[in-house]
């Protein structure tokens, strides 16, 4: 996973909208954590959430307590400014690395990660972050992950991403997680290219 540096860089040097992530409503993401069916006011983490408008709709469905994680204070910083102070008061952000922080325990019902996991090249990055998961999220609790299919872009803001399967993915995360559901995504970037995204549902097994 590249550093908090490259990341503020990208944020400070290109707009928003023009990003290859960019999506003006994270549509699927904001259904599938709908159809979780959690209370409005469960704990919500986005990791890798960034400069997502994600939070904007998760504030307006009326979602009360959540958390956007990013290693980029750069585009933490673009996401609040684009809230207001209003609505950015209403949501903990914090800037760390997934991969280092430590969460507090069983502190979130959803975990929500569009495009993060994929960038994790290592094995050791892997298991760190997984490790992060079980950590944080709830027994019984919710795991949203997207990430490049296998027919999806080989690299990413110059680096080079991992590609899954659903069950490949689902191999990531062992047997503590359940497969409840997952679903196929082209995103359709900025500039005119599609990008084939697997969405995969989890569930944090109660052991």
């Amino acid at each position: 996973m590249q550093s908090e540096e490259h990341w503020d860089r990208v944020y400070e040097t290109k707009a928003t909208e023009s990003l290859s992530w960019f999506q003006a409503h994270a549509s699927r993401s904001r259904h599938l954590i709908q159809s979780t069916g959690v209370a409005l006011s469960a704990p919500i983490i986005d990791v890798g959430g960034g400069a997502s408008t994600l939070v904007d709709d998760l504030l307006a469905d009326g979602y009360s307590n959540l958390t956007v994680l990013d290693i980029s204070s750069a585009a933490l910083a673009a996401a609040k400014k684009r809230l207001g102070s209003g609505r950015s008061a209403k949501v903990q952000w914090l800037a760390a690395n997934i991969t280092e922080v430590k969460l507090p325990v069983y502190a979130n019902e959803v975990w929500h990660d569009r495009a993060l996991f994929h960038f994790l090249a290592s094995a050791q990055e892997r298991q760190s972050y997984v490790q992060a998961v079980l950590r944080s999220v709830k027994p019984g609790g919710h795991v949203i992950v997207a990430t490049f299919a296998e027919d999806g872009p080989v690299q990413c803001s110059g680096l080079p991403v991992v590609r899954y399967s659903a069950q490949g993915l689902h191999a990531e995360f062992g047997a503590s997680f359940d497969l409840v559901r997952h679903e196929h995504e082209a995103h359709h970037t900025p500039f005119g290219t599609a990008q084939q995204f697997v969405y995969c549902c989890f569930r944090k097994l109660v052991l």
